[in-house]
């Protein structure tokens, strides 16, 4: 299981500067949506010439255009980029030939998905890297979590890695260690909390 911290500020220092307390404990980056609209990709290309070394996702959202989109990702520095499953077949296909064309990654972000076992079983047959549970913002705060959907994804892939995110916190063990994820992406509990470097130390040894 790898530990992925999903940095979703408005500033691109402080993501630096979170990405230098966490390092040690950190598999993979997220460079954020709130950072893709506000930085656009020169701050992910910024980030990659801090840290030549660190495995960069770009969480684009891609829903068209896939090939050029996924191609931009990889040439601002992103090692791993995403497409959201409610795209089109050709498009997630598309993603997917781009991706390892260049020797890079896609996940399929599986937010807003209404059938999700049938969505999987096809991104399953797509390709893609990894698929991922998402629950969105919107939905936490409904109370919302993304076990169950993640249990009904893993249930329907046989060769796809998994990923899941979604309002996870350290409170959650038990569920994590069930439902072991091959990346499991956590948020504000790293990236808000006042030690970073600490709850990026605790989430890693729970992953063993």
């Amino acid at each position: 299981m790898k530990l992925q911290l999903a940095i979703d500020l408005e500033d691109v220092q402080g993501a630096i500067a979170l990405i230098e307390k966490t390092k040690d404990s950190i598999d993979i980056f997220e460079y954020g949506t709130p950072l893709v609209i506000n930085f656009g990709l020169e701050g992910l290309q910024k980030i990659r010439e801090t840290f030549p070394d660190i495995t960069l996702l770009a969480d684009l959202k891609i829903m068209d255009v896939a090939s050029y989109e996924v191609g931009q990702a990889f040439k601002y520095g992103a090692d791993i980029t995403t497409i959201l499953g409610v795209a089109e077949d050709q498009s997630i296909q598309d993603a997917v030939k781009a991706a390892h064309e260049a020797g890079k990654e896609l996940l399929v972000d599986m937010i807003g998905v209404r059938d999700v076992a049938t969505r999987a079983r096809e991104i399953d047959a797509f390709g893609a890297d990894y698929i991922g549970t998402h629950t969105g913002y919107d939905l936490q705060a409904l109370g919302q979590d993304p076990f169950e959907e993640f249990s009904v994804i893993k249930a329907n892939i046989t060769n796809t890695k998994t990923a899941i995110a979604g309002g996870i916190k350290l409170a959650a063990a038990d569920e994590i260690k069930a439902a072991n994820p091959d990346l499991l992406i956590i948020g504000g509990a790293i990236a808000t909390v006042d030690d970073p470097t600490a709850a990026a130390v605790e989430f890693k040894k729970l992953l063993g």
